[in-house]
């Protein structure tokens, strides 16, 4: 995990120089990281990016303690996933590594509202489409049997076009960061959960 230091150092370094309290931790990876608007798209429920670029949901889970652990957190929203099966990791390791990541925040936080933002399908990636079907359906169906603070948010389905495929318009040249179109998608999706599940205040 050594590679992620300086992410991990950066965001250290930005947390010293916070000069308010955040109260909604946005953990994960690059989709996270790369959310520009994402103070102002959440701004009622002061925000912080805890995202770093490359990161898995193994490295959020391996450096939880040092990125989120710190933050007097009242919610934490997460993405993560894709870059592991990007790294040829098996759908269950990613389960395995989302148990581990509940019981962190479990054990820091208690029961505080959190949310899983379903790992996307990308035109860079469609390849893996199956794995990250299963991916999705193993964590989404961990969190309706634990039936408690998490709470999952599919973006998959709205990121689909008519024939069933990532739809263009959501992502950069790549095929698989988002653009502006993509980020105001997640916007609305997930502040229409946010509202939906535990939150009442929502610019």
């Amino acid at each position: 995990m050594f590679w992620y230091e300086d992410e991990v150092k950066r965001l250290e370094k930005e947390r010293s120089q916070l000069n308010y309290t955040p109260a909604t931790l946005f953990y994960g990876s690059s989709s996270i990281r790369l959310w520009n608007t994402l103070k102002s798209d959440f701004e009622s429920l002061a925000p912080v990016n805890l995202g770093f670029g490359g990161s898995t949901l193994a490295a959020c889970t391996w450096f939880f303690d040092r990125i989120v652990a710190p933050y007097d957190a009242k919610s934490i929203v997460f993405y993560a996933g894709d870059n592991d099966l990007g790294d040829g990791r098996h759908p269950e390791e990613i389960f395995i590594f989302f148990q581990q990541l509940v019981y962190k925040i479990k054990e820091r936080y208690g029961d505080i509202p959190c949310y899983f933002i379903s790992i996307k399908p990308s035109i860079a990636r469609w390849k893996l489409i199956n794995n990250l079907k299963y991916a999705n359906s193993i964590i989404e169906n961990e969190i309706i049997r634990m039936d408690s603070n998490w709470k999952f948010i599919n973006i998959f389905n709205s990121m689909l076009d008519k024939n069933g495929y990532p739809a263009k318009e959501y992502f950069e040249n790549d095929g698989l960061h988002l653009n502006s179109n993509g980020y105001a998608l997640w916007k609305e999706i997930v502040s229409t959960k946010l509202l939906e599940n535990f939150h009442t205040e929502l610019t």
